[in-house]
């Protein structure tokens, strides 16, 4: 079993940043492909930001509304998965979540197919 919990969600102006972090804890979480998803009321679930490894070589995807504005990072040593999200704009309000895959994936194909999820944090952004 794996256990997600994301903090660091909040209020912040249009422009401003915000990092949000997921504590990981459970069984082999250091392999998993890691995903940050968002949703809207409503809408459906949004992927955002993919980590995943190439052997020893982190890989990295993102989706085409956030690519060049948020980053997604990982620290094993602290069983972390980051976002970090910069340049925010209101249509970024949003319930925040990171996922957890148990299958190996790469590219496109790690998108989708999460396993384990978090509670989500809330971001809104004010214009």
């Amino acid at each position: 079993q794996v256990q997600l919990v994301e903090s660091g969600g909040g209020l912040v102006q249009a422009g401003g940043s915000l990092r949000l972090s997921c504590a990981m804890s459970g069984r082999t979480t250091r392999t998993y492909p890691m995903g940050w998803f968002r949703q809207v009321p409503g809408k459906e679930r949004e992927f955002l930001a993919a980590h995943t490894w190439t052997w020893t070589r982190p890989n990295t995807d993102y989706a085409d509304s956030v690519k060049g504005r948020f980053t997604i990072s990982r620290d094993n040593a602290q069983n972390t998965v980051y976002l970090q999200m910069n340049s925010l704009k209101p249509e970024d309000t949003a319930v925040y979540y990171c996922a957890a895959k148990i299958e190996a994936c790469s590219g496109t194909g790690c998108r989708r197919g999460y396993d384990y999820w978090g509670q989500g944090t809330q971001v809104t952004v004010s214009s």
